[in-house]
């Protein structure tokens, strides 16, 4: 296998692994693929679809952040029916849930929200499902409010990869998706939780967030990960003895 391949994304010539994805090769050439549950650190999933690409000789549209690169690819990331479809799919996941920026506490910190300004999503032309489910305040930390989640996956990742609990998980189809904890349990009564807050600070909106913060508030950091990650990869982590 050759060392590195070369393609072109957007009409420039890009050299990189070839076990690299389309998404990662693009950020190291400075090209800019919007996306929502990727997050350096973490496995890729191909869950929110901003990241889809046009690839010469391909008629679908496929996700960048899951589609390794190729000798001699050629790469559109900025064509009309990417951006349309872009568009589309930040407009279906603000109608599915109840996304009422002015009282979240992630108002003006929120990706989404972010990411439907840069699109120009000024308006939404689906029906509001508007569900009202329940909010998890049992933990003595964080609350999870999934009124407001886009179901990135990002806090499962992070729990199972990066924390090694497992205390999130997936539930449900469709509309009916939902995160969990423990075994469909309160997470104040999820003995897996090890209450790291790793979760929180990966959330992109304010599906996850820390008790006693209200609106506008909520501030999350997300480089702890490679903090994390940079000191398992070179072994510089040690148990107190």
């Amino acid at each position: 296998m050759s060392e590195v391949v070369t393609l072109t994304i957007d009409d420039k010539m890009v050299s990189a692994l070839p076990t690299k994805s389309v998404l990662a090769a693009a950020k190291d050439a400075g090209i800019d693929i919007p996306t929502l549950c990727c997050l350096d650190g973490l496995t890729d999933r191909g869950g929110c679809r901003l990241c889809l690409i046009e690839v010469k000789g391909n008629p679908k549209l496929m996700a960048s952040c899951v589609t390794q690169v190729q000798e001699g690819m050629a790469v559109m990331t900025q064509t009309e029916r990417v951006q349309k479809y872009r568009k589309m799919m930040v407009e279906l996941l603000l109608a599915e849930r109840n996304h009422i920026c002015a009282a979240c506490v992630m108002n003006g910190q929120c990706e989404l929200q972010s990411m439907a300004a840069k699109l120009g999503v000024d308006h939404v032309r689906y029906d509001y499902i508007c569900p009202s489910l329940p909010m998890d305040a049992s933990h003595e930390r964080n609350v999870k409010d999934p009124n407001r989640c886009i179901l990135c996956a990002r806090c499962v990742r992070v729990c199972d990869e990066v924390e090694g609990a497992h205390c999130l998980d997936m539930m449900g189809r469709g509309a009916q998706c939902n995160v969990i904890t423990g075994m469909n349990q309160l997470w104040g009564q999820a003995k897996s939780c090890t209450s790291c807050g790793k979760c929180v600070q990966v959330c992109p909106t304010g599906a996850l967030f820390k008790k006693g913060t209200t609106v506008s508030e909520m501030q999350k950091q997300q480089d702890f990960l490679i903090w994390i990650l940079d000191g398992r990869d070179k072994k510089i982590w040690h148990w107190a003895r």
